[in-house]
């Protein structure tokens, strides 16, 4: 585990200019149940061995556009294709489990936003919470909602942005190296549905039994949700034809 550098704030320069394929932002855990030291976390989706070396994490304020965080990032995407960032306790430790990277932040409740550039500009963006006419969004297409205490906002699967927040990220309990990933060959259309459910089934989601009930509710959410994203991105091409 490393420790990243934390820059002072500075002003948003300006707006996305859209995603990338990869990486990406697939999972942001702002808001815990209690105190978030130590337990906050952004998880990143690139393909295994890609060197983020010198990237940025950043956060963005809704109200004004201010940038209150901005994380350099260092390290390679290990095999399973996601690399953890953490926020850490005082000793340097952190409470995410399988984190990768640690430093010191603490990004706020929505509407906010929480940006991936690189020095040519944006390769990411996740705004979320309900934004006024005079408020500062910074993500894509229609904001992601406000994940309640103790829920993170992920992708409903990790390597696919199809440029609208709303879409792409659903709320649920913290997953922080676990994902569900949709780039693998494409059975025939009969069983697309099966893919999409099945996938979400086993996504990012095995947690205590204490938090099965809730867990559930947000699964069936995740699963139709999951559906009509496979037939959204099949339409814009960003998945192949069914066969």
């Amino acid at each position: 585990m490393k420790t990243a550098f934390s820059l002072l704030p500075t002003l948003a320069l300006c707006a996305p200019i859209g995603a990338h394929a990869l990486p990406l932002l697939s999972e942001v855990f702002y808001d815990a149940t209690g105190s978030d030291d130590g337990l906050s976390f952004v998880e990143l989706s690139a393909a295994p061995g890609t060197v983020l070396d010198g990237l940025l994490v950043e956060a963005i304020n809704g109200s004004n556009g201010e940038v209150t965080h901005s994380i350099v990032l260092s390290g390679v995407v290990g095999s399973d294709g996601l690399f953890v960032l953490a926020d850490a306790l005082a000793d340097g430790t952190t409470q995410v489990v399988g984190a990768d990277l640690t430093a010191n932040f603490d990004f706020q409740n929505g509407p906010d936003s929480v940006v991936l550039r690189d020095a040519s500009g944006v390769l990411d963006a996740l705004g979320y919470g309900a934004f006024g006419p005079d408020d500062f969004f910074a993500g894509e297409g229609a904001p992601a909602p406000d994940a309640v205490a103790g829920e993170s906002l992920a992708r409903v699967f990790a390597d696919l942005d199809t440029d609208d927040n709303a879409a792409d990220f659903v709320a649920g309990a913290p997953t922080p190296g676990s994902a569900a990933f949709a780039n693998v060959p494409e059975p025939g259309s009969g069983a697309l549905l099966g893919l999409g459910l099945l996938a979400l089934a086993g996504r990012r989601r095995s947690q205590a039994s204490e938090a099965s009930a809730q867990r559930g509710v947000a699964e069936r959410s995740r699963n139709a949700a999951s559906v009509a994203l496979v037939a959204r991105s099949h339409e814009a091409g960003l998945l192949p034809d069914r066969a």
